[in-house]
């Protein structure tokens, strides 16, 4: 099992945590609940599962049952407190407390670079314009921006993608990525900057509209969809994200940095199936079944 400062997701802590003991022994929910003081059996397989919260005074006890102590025992508490958060504010607030109590104990957190990282899009675009742009000066890098920024902002900006490294300056003071790619990859390791950026690259993308058809490709689906397709079309795009990364990642040479968004979201409320399945109802619902809506 991974050390607790590799998760962000106390759920799925829990969960590693069970099917660890379960390989081992003959550890069951019954036990696992009863251990932590819950009357229902199976109430934190219920946790795991998203069906049920658990609660910030009931973290201290499932904490206690997993034998966590010291510095895991207030790192998983926190993480318990991070998702009640009721806004983006909160959340920061919760995540950058556990980065404290980690750093308190010379452990260093997943995500912590990630977070600081995903703040801004300035961090990538910057990132990839200062590796291809030898010599550069800030203003120069700043003026290849769009929007166009200031050159204290690109020199800021560079200061600290040496600090996290994910650049490196030589004796010629000319920058190098230490990886050719990053992904955020697990969204939900860097949540609240996740978003932020992803707020920022929609603005622009919405601006990008005005772009001629030959600098930029735009399309969209609209469709009804089960939830069990939803999950498998979240796996097909991470799949394609990982091809487009391997993709970009074949070049050493970048003539213009591009941001690529993949969006899937709800536009409806969810429907509810119990509605009367007459036999003319059923024969419209079927003959209407793969009718998608494409821009």
């Amino acid at each position: 099992m991974k050390e607790i400062v590799e998760y962000t997701d106390y759920r799925k802590f829990i969960q590693d945590y069970y099917d660890e003991r379960k390989r081992c022994s003959a550890f069951t929910w019954r036990e696992f609940a009863r251990k932590a003081g819950f009357t229902s059996p199976i109430y934190l397989k219920y946790v795991c599962e998203g069906k049920k919260n658990l609660s910030i005074g009931s973290a201290g006890s499932v904490a206690g049952a997993m034998g966590l102590v010291g510095f895991e025992y207030d790192y998983f508490v926190l993480m318990v407190s991070y998702a009640h958060a009721k806004n983006d504010e909160a959340k920061r607030s919760a995540f950058e407390e556990r980065c404290a109590l980690a750093m308190a104990h010379k452990v260093r957190v997943l995500g912590n670079e990630e977070f600081d990282y995903f703040k801004s899009w300035k961090n990538p675009v910057i990132r990839e314009l200062a590796a291809h742009m030898p010599g550069a000066k800030p203003l120069e890098i700043a003026r290849a921006c769009k929007p166009n920024i200031s050159a204290s902002e690109v020199s800021e900006t560079l200061d600290f993608l040496v600090k996290a490294n994910l650049l490196k300056k030589d004796k010629s003071g000319n920058y190098y990525q230490t990886d050719k790619s990053i992904s955020m990859g697990n969204v939900d390791a860097v949540p609240v900057a996740a978003r932020d950026m992803q707020r920022q690259m929609g603005e622009f993308a919405v601006k990008a509209l005005d772009l001629p058809l030959s600098e930029r490709d735009m399309s969209g689906l609209t469709m009804g969809i089960t939830r069990r397709a939803y999950e498998r079309i979240k796996k097909e795009l991470a799949d394609c994200r990982r091809r487009i990364v391997a993709i970009a990642s074949e070049d050493d040479e970048t003539e213009q940095v591009y941001r690529l968004n993949l969006q899937l979201f709800p536009v409806s409320e969810r429907i509810d199936n119990r509605v009367d399945r007459s036999e003319n109802a059923e024969v419209f619902l079927n003959s209407n079944k793969n009718v998608r809506d494409e821009d």
